[in-house]
């Protein structure tokens, strides 16, 4: 059997760094990589012309496709992910003092299907009770699924950047990102560290941000070819996992921040279990449909790869 060519568009981690420099690969296919930046543009190509045939993706960007019949599945390969509270920013001088204050606001986001907003959205509403009905959302930029549509309480914005919405006072707060150094710009919540632990003690839910997915075409074609992927990928998480805990090696600032959630997760920041993750996509799900980005609810199985 003649070995495979994926094109194949990912970042650039510390748990895929074997895989894109070649120490760890398969007999069945090669790899060429393509690297792209920034990252996002990855998903954007892959929605609307199925450049790659495996791509990184935003998890929230792959539900919305999946809606939209694009043909393309995910394996159950969470590259990267992340708690939120930090990333609940506001203006001083607009009286926000508690998350429910956001209410009757204009809050900007980097899109309506940006997977950090999908998940702050959800987080301000489930565990702090903030009607995100009320809330009018600025959208930085335009969405990487052309066909999805807005709810009625979303707007678009000229600006083009969220700090400067921000400052200009066009929105009042913003999700999805992090303070940027400025003194008139504040963190929501003073202490994202211990929320997003507490969270996490209760609820159990790990967010995703990243998953992989690949071509339906040749997932079809090529049986083994999920499965075989996936392997590769889980023997480098582990190659990665055991040098990092016992090593510590030096790590770049992305690395760095994905390893240091083992501070609340475990010992096990880069979990690729399906079956431990299976919660937590499904409560992302439910947030996709509550908050209007998808009409129905498929199951986890229904949107992962499992062999």
């Amino acid at each position: 059997m003649a070995k495979l060519t994926l094109q194949t568009a990912i970042a650039n981690y510390g748990h895929t760094a074997q895989i894109k420099n070649g120490e760890i690969g398969s007999d069945k296919f090669d790899m060429k990589h393509i690297d792209i930046s920034p990252v996002p543009m990855i998903f954007r190509r892959m929605v609307r012309t199925l450049e790659f045939d495996v791509a990184e993706m935003a998890l929230a960007t792959y539900i919305c496709s999946k809606h939209f019949e694009k043909e393309f599945t995910a394996l159950p390969i969470f590259l990267t992910r992340s708690f939120y509270h930090s990333s609940m920013i506001y203006r001083e001088g607009s009286k926000i003092a508690h998350p429910k204050d956001l209410e009757g606001r204009r809050v900007g986001v980097r899109s309506y299907t940006f997977t950090p907003g999908v998940w702050s959205r959800g987080i301000l509403s489930n565990y702090h009770g903030v009607d995100l009905d009320t809330i009018t959302w600025v959208l930085q930029g335009d969405e990487h699924v052309e066909e999805f549509e807005y709810p009625s309480n979303v707007i678009t914005s000229d600006t083009g950047d969220l700090y400067q919405m921000l400052s200009d006072g066009e929105v009042e707060a913003v999700i999805g990102a992090p303070t940027n150094g400025s003194k008139e710009i504040l963190p929501l919540f003073s202490d994202p560290e211990s929320l997003d632990k507490d969270w996490y003690s209760k609820n159990r839910i790990y967010p995703i941000s990243h998953v992989l997915v690949v071509k339906n075409e040749l997932l079809h074609n090529n049986p083994w070819l999920g499965q075989e992927i996936m392997d590769v990928f889980n023997k480098a998480r582990s190659t990665y996992l055991s040098k990092w805990n016992n090593e510590r090696p030096a790590q770049d600032s992305i690395d760095h921040s994905q390893m240091n959630l083992s501070k609340i997760v475990g010992t096990n920041p880069l979990n690729y279990s399906f079956s431990e993750t299976r919660e937590t996509i499904k409560k992302f799900v439910g947030y996709n449909h509550e908050q209007k980005l998808i009409p129905n609810i498929p199951s986890p199985e229904d949107l992962f790869f499992l062999g």
